[in-house]
This record gives C-alpha cells, structure tokens and sequence, in this order.
C-alpha cells in the first residue's frame, strides 16, 4: 500500500511538472499550485480506485490515477491567457 500510495504521488508529480514546463502560458497560478493540484489528484484518484477494486489490479489504478491528474490539472489550465499563436491564413 506504501508503494502504491508513492507511486500515485509520483505520477502527480510528473504530470503537475510536465505541465508547468511544457505550457507555462497555460497556468497563470503558481507553478506549486498546479504541481499540488497533480499530486493530491493523482493520489485521490488511485486510491479510491485502488480500495473500489480490492488491489488485485495496480495497473488500472495506476492509470486511473495519472487520467484523473491530467483532467485536474487541465480545470487550471486558461488558455485565453496564453501567449497569442501565430494565425495562419489559408489561400483564397
């Protein structure tokens, strides 16, 4: 349970630092904010998947631990705020 608890923090953590690196115009919050956000997901989300089917399946609380970092990061994510892209025009 240890090692399963460990492992959900750091699926948070890589995904909340993923995150932070890859689309710092994306999160106008704190890089800490979006990181915890990632790690109290992750081991939210594990957990409750790992109790609701016994641990006879890690690797399915595993990725139910990483999918549910991912979408709640993503509720912090204001892409309005991002740096403007380059528009592309398209030929007449």
């Amino acid at each position: 349970m240890l090692v399963e608890t460990m492992t959900f923090a750091l699926i948070g953590l890589a995904v909340g630092a993923a995150a932070a690196a890859l689309l710092p115009g994306y999160f106008p919050t704190s890089r800490s904010l979006t990181v915890a956000t990632a790690v109290v997901a992750a081991m939210i989300g594990g957990l409750i998947c790992d109790f609701s089917l016994d641990g006879r399946q890690p690797a399915v609380a595993l990725a139910v631990s990483a999918v549910g970092s991912v979408l709640l990061v993503s509720v912090l994510a204001r892409p309005e705020r991002a740096a403007p892209r380059a528009r592309r025009r398209r030929p007449a």
